[in-house]
């Protein structure tokens, strides 16, 4: 993440944070995948809709993760303007386990859920973000 990326994230997420709390990972990720099939259908419905002038692609909505010591904090970003529009969502790190890491070619994986189950966040790291993304994968315990 670039340094004006960063300093707007951090702007952001510091009224949010509570007395003593410190900021450990910051990266740009995606909470849901976009599939080729998905892809491939909406490039050839919009080329057809057009005549052939354009063809539009899906693409996920980037997302910013704050890692702090107590934390997760999510929020939209604003793919233009390179700052954070909206809070998603914020996990408490007690009791989350982690997915095994899937790598892929352009991206990779894994899945943030309460050790006692339930529903889990997948957290999509772009190829460049594989520091912090093995940052946050080393401060959550492996899932049994």
């Amino acid at each position: 993440m670039n340094g004006r990326r960063r300093r707007a994230l951090l702007a952001t997420v510091h009224p949010l944070l509570e007395p003593g709390e410190r900021v450990e990972v910051t990266a740009v990720v995606n909470l849901s995948s976009v599939s080729v099939g998905r892809t491939t259908a909406f490039a050839v419905a919009s080329a057809i809709a057009s005549g052939g002038a354009m063809a539009v692609i899906p693409t996920p909505v980037p997302m910013y993760l704050t890692m702090t010591d107590r934390r997760i904090i999510v929020h939209r970003a604003d793919p233009v303007f390179a700052k954070p529009v909206e809070h998603t969502v914020t996990l408490s790190r007690a009791g989350l386990v982690r997915s095994e890491i899937k790598e892929r070619i352009v991206n990779s994986s894994f899945v943030v859920c309460p050790a006692e189950g339930g529903t889990g966040l997948k957290l999509i790291f772009p190829l460049l973000a594989r520091k912090e993304r093995d940052a946050v994968a080393a401060a959550l315990p492996l899932a049994a």
